[in-house]
């Protein structure tokens, strides 16, 4: 007689509906989060947003989670009333901000009253100005101050869901496949990326006339649908709670001095640093990615009149992708049928070689870059997977790292010289995209699952809150530097298709020898101390 699951829990096939209802959720976000990068040509052609104002705007993103200190409050509101309540909360935030953006960008928003009243005010705030952070400046198109406050308020949504889904995993995997779970929410999520970049430029353009408007409601839509699923997933965790007799609300509950135990641990710090270092090298340089290649790339778009240059053709490109994705990530968990296994890989290899030609054939940065996330998906829940049975999360780290830096000096030296060399350029930016996917799925892989090793279970929680707090203060600098350093190295260069990347790459790979430093002194400190970083996740 077999064993009665006693629980939702215990269900593998609900553990994984959970998951995927998260992953989904974040998959929409991610989407919203980078659904101005591949038209970043669009906006200061049809918007007047030069680099300044595009890296302003995007790093706007964090800035209310940085200095007001919106993450932290966050972490102990998912502490104080639990996972289902603060993922609701952070779908409706998400959804409100992304309203404002729509706004902002929307034709009508031109000539109106509020583009006067925001191109004369908000030039000058005091105390943030004076300590030179502030999210406006003197001269900032009103669409972009506009499109900043959504972008503020929607990146206080969606750390809070980061957090939330982080430790709602926990919540459900705990003892079990976190590290794999992990790693397959962020492979999933992180598709969003790829459909950014296909259907973002493929919205802008519709119909042959450019309208920057419809990529904006595009993700608007999608922000509805992640809302949809944070519900859902609202009454699958109730339930669950119901049946372990768990609340929400803790019985020890939060307190002040919580932050204190987090604060004071070495291990906590290590991994805080280096996920705000690796982190500023990866998301930041997606906003700015596809202009990148746009410089450094000798492309000729298709002729609109052939397929290659029609409308059909993103459809068809995007269901490659799902392909990809799909063939490759079924494979991690196919464990008796060998035939089946390696059929899919295959199967997945030759179309991601599909892929990469009709990506080449369209001519399009951004068909390109969407190669990015797809060697992540297929490789993050095998990584996940290795720490969870083997360990090794603290070397995973240091090879991310190491990648990482090898990615963005390519990118700097190596993808120029093949400017006038379609084909040579487009293999090089291929294979460079490829391993810096891989080298972002080692991170998450090994990082997230880590931090429940360093503090206590009733504070996770707002150790990621901590965690989170740390990494967008890079992610709120880092894409304005870059929009500062692309300004101040290509002076008199008005032609958005024509700057030199070169020096901001340079900064990047900087932080990631950083990150490989700090990643060797967590290891040393694991090994010291017996954190368990190298140790599996079950035993």
């Amino acid at each position: 007689m077999t064993e009665k699951i006693q629980t939702l829990r215990d269900n593998a096939a609900m553990r994984w509906t959970a998951l995927l209802l998260l992953a989904l959720a974040m998959f929409c976000a991610y989407i919203f989060m980078d659904i101005l990068s591949p038209i970043k040509d669009l906006m200061q052609t049809h918007r007047n947003w030069d680099s300044l104002a595009f890296g302003t705007m995007q790093g706007s993103e964090t800035f209310l989670n940085v200095f007001v200190f919106f993450l932290i409050f966050a972490g102990i509101i998912l502490d104080k009333m639990g996972v289902r309540f603060t993922a609701v909360l952070s779908g409706a935030v998400m959804l409100v901000g992304g309203l404002i953006k729509y706004y902002a960008i929307h034709e009508n928003f031109g000539g109106s009253g509020a583009e006067m009243w925001f191109n004369d005010n908000l030039n000058y705030i005091p105390l943030f100005e004076e300590l030179g952070v502030s999210p406006f400046y003197r001269g900032m198109p009103a669409s972009a101050k506009v499109a900043g406050i959504g972008f503020m308020i929607f990146g206080c949504g969606a750390e809070m869901a980061g957090i939330t889904v982080s430790r709602g995993i926990v919540k459900w995997f705990k003892g079990r496949e976190t590290a794999l779970a992990m790693g397959s929410e962020m492979a999933l999520a992180r598709l969003g990326v790829a459909t950014c970049m296909i259907f973002s430029p493929y919205f802008a353009k519709l119909g042959g006339s450019i309208n920057v408007s419809r990529s904006v409601a595009f993700g608007v839509v999608l922000l509805c649908i992640a809302l949809i699923m944070f519900v859902v997933y609202f009454f699958m965790d109730k339930k669950l709670d119901a049946q372990t007799g768990e609340a929400e609300e803790r019985d020890d509950p939060f307190k002040v001095s919580d932050i204190g135990k987090i604060l004071s641990s070495l291990g906590f710090w290590l991994v805080a640093l280096l996920c705000v270092l690796y982190y500023s090298a990866i998301f930041p340089f997606q906003k700015y990615a596809v202009n990148m290649l746009q410089c450094n790339l000798t492309l000729v778009e298709a002729d609109p009149a052939t397929f290659w240059g029609g409308s059909s053709v993103t459809i068809v490109q995007y269901i490659v992708m799902l392909l990809v994705a799909i063939c490759s990530f079924a494979s991690n968990f196919i464990r008796t049928n060998k035939g089946l296994k390696y059929g899919l890989m295959g199967l997945a290899v030759v179309a991601l070689v599909v892929y990469c030609y009709m990506g080449y054939m369209r001519g399009t940065a951004e068909t390109i870059f969407a190669v990015f996330p797809l060697l992540a998906v297929a490789i993050t829940p095998i990584l996940g997977n290795y720490v969870d049975h083997k360990g090794k999360a603290a070397s995973m780290l240091m090879i991310g790292s190491i990648l990482l830096v090898i990615c963005h000096l390519t990118f700097a030296f190596i993808l120029p010289l093949f400017k006038g060399n379609a084909a040579g350029g487009t293999i090089v930016a291929y294979i460079t995209i490829l391993v810096l996917g891989s080298s972002f799925s080692l991170v998450p892989a090994a990082l997230w699952p880590s931090v429940p090793k360093l503090v206590d279970e009733k504070i996770i929680g707002s150790a990621y809150a901590l965690i989170f707090w740390i990494q967008n203060i890079g992610l709120w600098l880092f894409p304005l530097l870059i929009g500062k350093v692309l300004e101040n190295t290509n002076q008199g260069v008005t032609d958005p298709l024509a700057l030199d990347y070169k020096w901001a790459l340079i900064m990047l790979a900087c932080l990631g020898i950083a990150a490989l430093l700090i990643g060797l002194y967590l290891k040393v400190v694991d090994k010291k101390k017996h954190l368990g970083l190298e140790e599996p996740n079950i035993k």
